[in-house]
Formats: structure tokens, sequence, C-alpha cells
């Protein structure tokens, strides 16, 4: 079992920044994959950004929408994934996600959720 624990939501003119932060506790060493999700009122859930468990850093995905704006990175030590989201527009209005998923046996988990409101 994977618990996530989200924390940073809250409201920000347009233009502003927020971070979101992640931790996980329980079974994180199968967790292979971390990333953020939205969902706005009306519409389904979307990726936002991933980030792999591997070396280096790991891997990364953004949503097209995102690129350029929103950076997800992650501090092993202290078992968080962090996403640093610039230029919000008030399109970003959502609920974020935290997710984890875990190999080899692919259980995706999912934390409470943060809103984010972004004002015009």
């Amino acid at each position: 079992q994977v618990q996530l624990v989200e924390s940073g939501g809250g409201l920000v003119q347009a233009g502003g920044s927020l971070r979101l932060s992640c931790a996980a506790s329980g079974s994180i060493f199968s967790i292979n994959r971390m990333g953020w999700y939205r969902q706005a009122p009306g519409n389904q859930r979307e990726l936002v950004a991933t980030i792999t468990s591997g070396g280096s850093g790991g891997r990364t995905n953004y949503a097209d929408s995102v690129k350029g704006r929103f950076t997800i990175s992650r501090d092993n030590a202290k078992n968080t994934v962090y996403l640093q989201m610039n230029s919000l527009k008030p399109e970003d209005t959502a609920v974020y996600y935290c997710n984890a998923v875990t190999y080899p046996t692919m259980v995706n988990y999912w934390g409470q959720g943060t809103q984010v409101t972004v004002s015009s």
C-alpha cells in the first residue's frame, strides 16, 4: 500500500505561481512512477506531468498545455514529488491529484486532491 498526501494548493492571480507537494509513504520501494493529474468541474481527469523513479533525476513527461510553465521534480530523500507551476492561467483551475504507480503490480494510488484556483 502507498499513501499520498498533497499540499500547496490555493488561490492565485493569473500569471502567479504555486508549488504543489506530494509526500509518499508506505511501500514506496514499489513506486515506479509518480505524477500529477487534474480535474476541472465537468471535465475528465487529465494528465499534467509524470516523473519516473529511475536514475539521473527520472524521466519526465508533460501535457502540452503546461509545457514550459510547469516543472515536476522529486526529492528521493523526502519521498516527495513537487509540481512547480508558473505563469498560471484561469484554465489551470482544477483539483490536482497526486498519483503513484507501482511496479510490477501496476497499481494506481491517488491522493485526496488539492484545489488550485487561478483568478483572472
